[in-house]
């Protein structure tokens, strides 16, 4: 690994490991919806002029507004839903279990895939992987939430599955098209999905959020959702899609160990002992041959992010 692809993937890992943590801070004070809002259109506003000044994002948005329903689709079940579950589930959950509940998104997805009949037989190894990952949600789920939070738990289930299935579309549908050019046409949809959404439901904030609250929503739109993108297309240009999929194993480990040393999170053994197991699981169930990726186009595990 270069200096270079080793500056990105830690700051990648970084980005998206610490939204949770974000999430957790800017839940105080502001709505689900509020946040949701708040996020994606910063993030629009920053990575628009960007993606704007590459020929092939310019070249797309044709191609984009012939494919406005699975653009939608892709939003919807990859932004729109999940980011409003996961503020939600943030406000009983712990950003640490939070993060560790999203981890078994690569397991999830490879369940989809194989379930649509569009993934090669899972063998052994993935069988294993899938059991394991499984194991370890079922082991934090049954042994470490207790009332509310387990209907938390089933909002992030809403969020695993929108981030295992919003791929899949991206592949089948806009599979041909620049992910930048579709992750930036998302982001300013939802934007526009959420304005009436907020205006018509908790309104905007009577007056201006902390210090802290502000900080919080910034850095999760320019840092971990308008930069992170840019990061990810730079760092698979250096290692290629294939290595590039590490990052989803550094994630979560950033995001446990931030909520636990900014916000103190209690992680108890058993949250331990279910991360593990989803971490394995998560590992065994994407781990591919070189031959079997396509070095074309990113990884469908990296589209899902917190």
């Amino acid at each position: 690994m270069t200096r270079r692809a080793f500056l990105l993937f830690t700051a990648l890992g970084i980005a998206w490991g610490i939204p949770y943590l974000l999430i957790k801070i800017a839940g105080e004070e502001l709505s689900p919806s509020v946040l949701v809002l708040a996020r994606t259109a910063l993030a629009s506003l920053v990575l628009l002029p960007f993606a704007l000044t590459r020929p092939a994002v310019r070249a797309a948005l044709p191609a984009l507004a012939r494919h406005w329903r699975a653009l939608l689709a892709f939003t919807v079940i990859e932004i729109s839903v999940p980011w409003l579950f996961l503020a939600r589930a943030e406000q009983d959950l712990s950003s640490s279990t939070t993060a560790v509940l999203i981890s078994v998104v690569p397991v999830a997805g490879v369940a989809v895939a194989f379930l649509s009949g569009r993934s090669e037989r899972l063998g052994g190894r993935g069988w294993l992987g899938l059991v394991l990952g499984t194991a370890g949600v079922a082991t934090l789920v049954g042994f470490d939430l207790t009332g509310s939070q387990l209907t938390a738990a089933a909002e992030v289930a809403v969020v695993v599955v929108g981030y295992a299935i919003g791929p899949a579309i991206l592949a089948r549908k806009l599979g041909d098209l620049p992910g930048l050019a579709v992750v930036t046409a998302s982001l300013v949809l939802s934007t526009l999905i959420y304005v009436p959404v907020v205006l018509l439901g908790p309104g905007l904030p009577a007056s201006l959020p902390s210090g802290a609250v502000v900080a919080s929503v910034v850095v999760l739109a320019v840092v971990c959702t308008a930069a992170a993108f840019v990061l990810l297309f730079a760092l698979i240009g250096e290692l290629g899609p294939v290595r590039a999929t590490a990052i989803v194993y550094v994630n979560p480990v950033v995001a446990v160990v931030a909520g636990a040393l900014v916000l103190s999170e209690r992680i108890s053994v058993w949250t331990l002992v279910g991360f593990a197991g989803v971490l394995i699981g998560s590992v065994l169930v994407t781990r591919r041959a070189p031959a079997a990726a396509s070095p074309a186009r990113e990884p469908e595990a990296l589209v899902a992010r917190a």
